[in-house]
């Protein structure tokens, strides 16, 4: 975007960084405070790594339980509590999980499939009183696109709430993609606390969490729970926020982000099975998947049953007609408004193509 490259010009100019607040941080802030249903203080990092580091770290202050339950094929980022079941390239590299990872990182670390509401409700019961936090990817975008079914995520909330539980959307993808409120404001469902990423930066390293005051309240110096970094916040990263967010706020981004997005999964799913392959698919605004399997695809488990050998061929063969998609099956791909709708046929053309040789 132009603007955001103008504006980061003219930032420049003042300085890169200052390892203080500066009055583009509040600026910013009050922007997302204002956008995101669950938001009411926000803390502002360098990464969504950095988010869900601090994010886990505030939902134990404020608990003051260890316990958490995460999702099979969620990723919310490389931190060693995380790195379980953990999807993406975890899961495109074949590793179980990562080497390095003490045992006791993860030992509170609980997991359940996705979608999957009786063993949720079977991990409660085993753990009374002793769960701090459910953190999920509200659609997941690291195991290829899976959205919840509308149960799941209504389920979540009202075990949370009766189990004195904080429930966390990790937004790090969904935040400002779904719609200009994340996937909170798409389903109607508040979480407690939320991570945010990519987006709010404009391109540049920015990762944020925020949610209730009472529950943020504990972060220092406004109370014990310590948590504190020198780039964050800082000129650049949110004078690229600030512009992009102004960007997304204009009228009709998000149906131009539904209509090209649809029109891409349809144009993809159609050439497949035009040429006799199994594919479904499925989309959200500028967030899509699709996988070489009849679906449906509900979880991590049903993801790995696509043909990961043909989407290896469907990619390099992509790619040998310029076009590039993430190259893993369990990756979510994006649409962006610089995306035009002659843009979206030339990939589906290419895609048809590719669909006769693979």
């Amino acid at each position: 975007n132009l603007q955001v490259l103008a504006a980061l010009a003219e930032t420049m100019k003042k300085g890169t960084s200052f390892g203080a607040p500066c009055l583009l941080e509040n600026i910013l802030a009050e922007m997302v405070i204002s956008a995101v249903p669950s938001i009411e203080m926000v803390r502002f990092v360098n990464s969504g790594t950095e988010a869900c580091m601090g994010v886990l770290r505030l939902a134990r202050a404020f608990t003051g339980r260890e316990k958490i339950i995460k999702f099979e094929g969620c990723y919310h980022g490389h931190a060693d509590p995380f790195l379980v079941k953990a999807g993406s390239g975890v899961a495109t590299l074949g590793l179980p999980d990562s080497p390095g990872v003490p045992k006791a990182a993860t030992y509170e670390t609980l997991t359940s499939p996705y979608n999957d509401i009786s063993t949720v409700e079977t991990i409660f019961e085993a753990n009374k009183g002793e769960i701090a936090a459910v953190i999920l990817e509200p659609v997941v975008g690291n195991a290829g696109f899976i959205p919840p079914t509308p149960e799941f995520l209504n389920y979540l909330r009202r075990i949370t709430k009766d189990n004195g539980t904080l429930l966390v959307f990790d937004e790090v993808m969904t935040g400002f993609r779904l719609s200009y409120g994340g996937a909170q404001e798409y389903f109607g469902i508040t979480p407690d606390l939320t991570t945010l990423g990519k987006i709010i930066g404009g391109g540049l390293p920015v990762g944020a969490y925020g949610g209730k005051r009472e529950i943020m309240e504990m972060v220092a110096p406004a109370g014990p729970m310590y948590q504190a970094g020198t780039l964050s916040g800082n000129p650049l990263a949110m004078t690229a926020g600030i512009h992009t967010l102004k960007r997304l706020k204009q009228p009709g981004t998000y149906d131009y982000l539904n209509s090209v997005t649809g029109e891409l999964v349809q144009g993809i799913v159609d050439a497949g099975k035009k040429a006799g392959h199994a594919i479904c698919g499925g989309y959200i605004s500028g967030m899509f998947g699709f996988f070489f399997t009849d679906g449906p695809v509900y979880n991590f488990e049903d993801a790995k049953k696509s043909d990961t050998a043909k989407f290896a061929r469907f990619y390099r063969g992509m790619l040998e007609e310029g076009v590039y998609f993430a190259p893993s099956q369990f990756e979510a791909g994006f649409t962006s408004l610089a995306h035009t709708p002659q843009d979206i046929q030339r990939t589906i053309a290419a895609a048809d193509k590719v669909f006769q040789q693979i």
